[in-house]
């Protein structure tokens, strides 16, 4: 067995991109009364020094200091069970989605705060690892009447997704209208975020910033002044959205809907703002810490806790015919051409069949 998390475990880890509270596969361990009290009192301290609400980092370890006076973890026996424990009871008081404890059947590398900028070398492994995922790039698809779609799974650092997000922004450049699918994403990279949503103004535009609680400064984040390959400003967005949809995925949906750029259509979203660093607690546990807040530029609040709400509310199966067929409607008027004007008519029917058929 490895002692260490491959380096496309730390990377996803570090992007926020580990499906919450999934604990990764492997042999579970048994756990006494010092190994429960070293995650414990690690947690409580990581917590403490970097959770990004120190009221309510107080008001956690209020709680479990009570449960542990109450001996409710003493018959917790196994490492899964423990972190799986942990992070329920963390979550009741602070609501907080990305907050957790994982165990790892591997030994844990250190998390440094901040993180060490990344090597040319482990830059060079993480794109060979990240580049199996496609860059968070599922599918590119011209769909009946011009309409594009991409399937977005993830947002990753711009020096790793851009050549490939350029591409895909190049090949969809032409469509009257562009759906981009979130149903299945589950976040990722701010500067991702940021380097998307670039392709769809003209010049430069403060999206969401993030409140950093260790350093007590607050970043900005702006669409860049230029980007590789075609820009898509000017024409519709349709945004998909599901229950899923979560953290860097919800940032890139409130931005752009808070300055009207997207329509978004499908479920309320997961309800993750606050960006995450994994803290080491023992040499198999450590604790997802929340260290900042989103804020957005234009509101001035975020989405923790309610999710991004749609635009138009459909369950999210049926999101992406919905938004097919509002595009389509929209842009039948001023089609002249009867052939295409046909089969945008003939793909409008398709559409509104395949709704009537099934039920939200």
């Amino acid at each position: 067995m490895s002692t260490r998390l491959s380096p496309l475990a730390i990377a996803l880890l570090l992007l926020g991109l580990i499906v919450v509270h999934a604990q990764p596969p492997g042999p579970d361990m048994s756990v006494d009364a010092g190994v429960r009290t070293a995650v414990i009192e690690g947690m409580i301290r990581e917590l403490t020094d970097f959770y990004v609400f120190p009221d309510m980092a107080a008001k956690m370890t209020q709680d479990i200091r009570r449960r542990q006076q109450a001996r409710e973890y003493d018959s917790i026996t196994t490492a899964r069970q423990l972190a799986e424990t942990l992070t329920t009871h963390l979550r009741a008081v602070s609501h907080d989605k990305h907050l957790d404890v994982r165990y790892s059947p591997n030994v844990l590398p250190t998390f440094p705060y901040p993180p060490p900028a990344p090597s040319p070398e482990d830059v060079d492994r993480q794109r060979a690892f990240i580049s199996q995922l496609n860059f968070g790039f599922e599918k590119l698809e011209r769909l009946a009447g011009n309409i594009g779609y991409v399937d977005l799974r993830a947002f990753m650092p711009p020096p790793l997704m851009g050549e490939t997000a350029a591409a895909a922004m190049t090949f969809l450049g032409s469509v009257q209208a562009l759906i981009v699918d979130l149903r299945q994403n589950g976040g990722g990279s701010p500067d991702g975020v940021a380097l998307l949503a670039s392709y769809f103004f003209d010049q430069p535009t403060r999206m969401n910033d993030i409140y950093d609680r260790p350093s007590n400064e607050t970043r900005q984040f702006w669409t860049l002044p230029y980007v590789a390959g075609r820009r898509f400003v000017g024409k519709d967005v349709y945004l998909l959205t599901s229950a899923q949809t979560f953290s860097a995925a919800e940032d890139f949906a409130y931005g752009l809907k808070n300055q009207k750029r997207v329509t978004i259509v499908g479920e309320v979203t997961g309800g993750g703002a606050h960006p995450v660093g994994p803290r080491r607690l023992t040499d198999h546990f450590a604790v997802t810490v929340p260290m900042g807040r989103s804020i957005s530029a234009i509101t001035h609040t975020d989405w923790e806790g309610v999710g991004v709400e749609p635009d138009i509310r459909v369950a999210a199966p049926r999101a992406l015919a919905t938004a097919h067929l509002t595009a389509l409607e929209k842009e039948l008027p001023a089609v002249t051409e009867p052939p295409r004007k046909r089969e945008i008519s003939d793909a409008i029917e398709r559409l509104k069949k395949e709704l009537n058929s099934s039920k939200d």
